[in-house]
């Protein structure tokens, strides 16, 4: 597979080393968007596919929105936000509150860790945070150390992690756009069908359900500035 708007020097690098190198009998690559799409398929029936959809790609290094009908590539929207994005966040949480357990050379190994087995999407942040403050013991958990003795305590980072994709500012003041805008935008830039998530950092609890939420609350303002401006 390869990312959206891959060079095509690169395809043909890869080709000439598959080919010349491995002498393979035959080689297709495909955008992984595309792919993501295809094995959304509930139906073994050829008359139910559809290659037509929005597809939210969000991986360790990069988030890509991209609507699919094959590929529109004018329409892609590049999102600088992903899962390394949200270790870093989580790390930089434990330093916040002078998390001293844990041994240095573990921080980002730590980080990444509580993000893949503890982090989840929140539907509203401001409940999130009464929720811990008022039941701590019920919502915070125990992190243990792989190889050494220690353990820490993990509260906010589980939804804050997550939540940088619908606030990034809160992370970072270097790109501000949350994704149901950007997916919003990339509708509207063409006829679309079908949304689908794929990549390892659209799997938190509950991202499809806030994404979905989101994305309604910022159509419905359109519509309703329409409304008023006609």
């Amino acid at each position: 597979t390869e990312p959206p708007l891959n060079a095509p020097e690169n395809r043909e690098q890869t080709a000439e080393i598959m080919f010349e190198s491995f002498n393979i009998q035959g080689l297709y690559i495909a955008v992984q968007a595309v792919l993501a799409l295809a094995a959304s398929w509930a139906s073994n029936k050829t008359s139910d596919f559809v290659l037509t959809g929005t597809v939210i790609d969000s991986g360790d290094g990069v988030t890509h929105v991209i609507p699919v009908g094959y590929v529109v590539g004018s329409s892609i929207k590049h999102i600088p936000i992903a899962g390394r994005d949200i270790t870093y966040f989580v790390q930089q949480l434990l330093r916040d509150r002078n998390e001293t357990s844990i041994p240095p050379e573990d921080s980002l190994k730590v980080a990444e860790r509580i993000k893949e087995q503890f982090s989840y999407v929140c539907q509203d942040i401001v409940k999130e945070f009464k929720k811990y403050d008022q039941e701590g013991d019920k919502y915070f958990q125990k992190y243990h150390g792989v190889h050494s003795p220690y353990e820490v305590d993990v509260g906010f980072e589980r939804f804050l992690g997550p939540e940088i994709f619908f606030n990034p500012e809160i992370a970072s003041s270097d790109f501000l756009t949350p994704i149901p805008e950007v997916v919003d935008n990339v509708i509207q830039s063409c006829p679309i069908d079908t949304r689908l998530l794929s990549g390892g950092s659209t799997m938190f609890k509950d991202f499809g359900k806030r994404l979905q939420r989101d994305i309604k609350r910022v159509v419905d303002a359109r519509v309703k500035r329409s409304e008023e401006l006609s």
